[in-house]
């Protein structure tokens, strides 16, 4: 049989096969933007002819024979993201790598096989894409909580709690939009209570594949004294083993990190201010200012899953600023001496004055009075 009767006959087998499926069916799943290999084996033999569509519609994926690729053609939708393991297709591996997967790349393919040796086979593989939820970000906005996520498939679903548990009914709102990917981001607010101190607020966002959660506390504030503040992570103060911790300064300034193998990282702004990160995430701080006071956010995460504690960080003007008011009464005692010593030393002077003066006129009298007495001496020789 010549090579060209070959081909026509390989493409008439294929062509049946559409209609006519034999072999496995299978099922995949695939990471959006990941790597993902489709699994088709079969007898190795002599010119071996391997095709690879994707149905309804029967687009053409990939095909190999005459030994090379031959792609031209392929379909738009899958140029330059499929190969196959040429080293291992004489030993009967025809499976397909698929990079950069898309949520439109999901579906049902068709693996053909055949050789000189083996009739056409066909299998199929039933292809799913997710996209997981990687990280749900939460943070507060005056009296609302944000709970959000981006990049999801299929479309998830959030829902709210607390820890304790509350009997309120809670108001929120849940907007779910879909991208250009044909991926979904999901937002959703919640109005805080009164007594949020007192709560725990758990966000979960599940998909039908997975399950994320994120928790959201806030802890009373905390006063800088002498320049020092100590704020916690978690209640109790427990290690962190194996889990990756970040402290923010109003929710965007990163203070300092640490991950699953404990190495920690300080940004250099913050390099004079932290003092001490304990084992279980305890931030200590020190040289802080009024520049310093503000919201101080711990964000705790492990397998996904993360807790959030917010702390207000503020000075105590009776505390903190002690050291002002100590400035303030040394002054003034100061001032206080001076003002004495001039008063004192005024006062002092006016008296010897008048001491000088009641001298002075008793001298003068004790001069008028001898001078009188000279005269009358004189007098009284000239008389005699």
């Amino acid at each position: 049989m010549t090579v060209m009767m070959m081909k026509v006959f390989h493409v008439l087998l294929l062509l049946n096969s559409v209609w006519t499926l034999t072999g496995g069916e299978r099922g995949v799943s695939c990471h959006f933007g990941k790597i993902c290999v489709f699994p088709c084996k079969f007898s190795p033999g002599d010119n071996i002819l391997i095709h690879w569509h994707l149905t309804p519609g029967n687009v053409q994926v990939h095909s190999f024979y005459d030994n090379q690729d031959q792609l031209g053609q392929q379909d738009q939708q899958f140029k330059g993201r499929t190969s196959l393991f040429l080293d291992q297709i004489s030993e009967g591996n025809a499976s397909l790598k698929l990079t950069g997967v898309k949520v439109q790349d999901k579906g049902t393919y068709q693996c053909y096989t055949s050789t000189m040796e083996q009739e056409a086979k066909t299998s199929n593989i039933n292809v799913n894409v997710k996209a997981p939820v990687q990280k749900i970000n939460m943070r507060q906005t005056e009296n609302l909580i944000i709970c959000s996520s981006d990049g999801i498939y299929p479309e998830p679903h959030l829902s709210w709690s607390t820890s304790p548990p509350s009997n309120r009914t809670f108001q929120n709102q849940t907007t779910v939009q879909k991208t250009e990917e044909l991926l979904y981001n999901i937002n959703s607010s919640l109005t805080l209570s009164d007594r949020e101190d007192e709560l725990e607020y758990n966000c979960t966002i599940n998909t039908l594949s997975d399950q994320r959660r994120a928790s959201w506390r806030r802890r009373p504030s905390v006063e800088i004294i002498s320049g020092e503040a100590t704020i916690s992570c978690s209640s109790p103060d427990t290690p962190l083993s194996g889990f990756s911790l970040v402290w923010r300064f109003n929710q965007r300034q990163m203070i300092v990190t640490k991950n699953e193998d404990d190495e920690q990282r300080v940004s250099e702004e913050w390099k004079q201010h932290v003092k001490e990160v304990s084992e279980s995430g305890r931030l200590t701080l020190q040289h802080l200012s009024a520049d310093h006071e503000g919201t101080y956010t711990c964000e705790v995460s492990k397998d996904g899953d993360s807790s959030i504690t917010q702390v207000s960080l503020r000075s105590d003007p009776g505390k903190g600023n002690s050291h002002v008011v100590i400035g303030i009464v040394i002054t003034l005692v100061v001032i206080a001496a001076v003002i004495g010593l001039v008063v004192w030393r005024r006062r002092r002077g006016s008296k010897c004055t008048k001491s000088q003066k009641v001298k002075k006129r008793e001298n003068n009298k004790l001069e008028k009075s001898e001078d009188n007495q000279d005269e009358e001496e004189e007098t009284k020789m000239n008389s005699s």
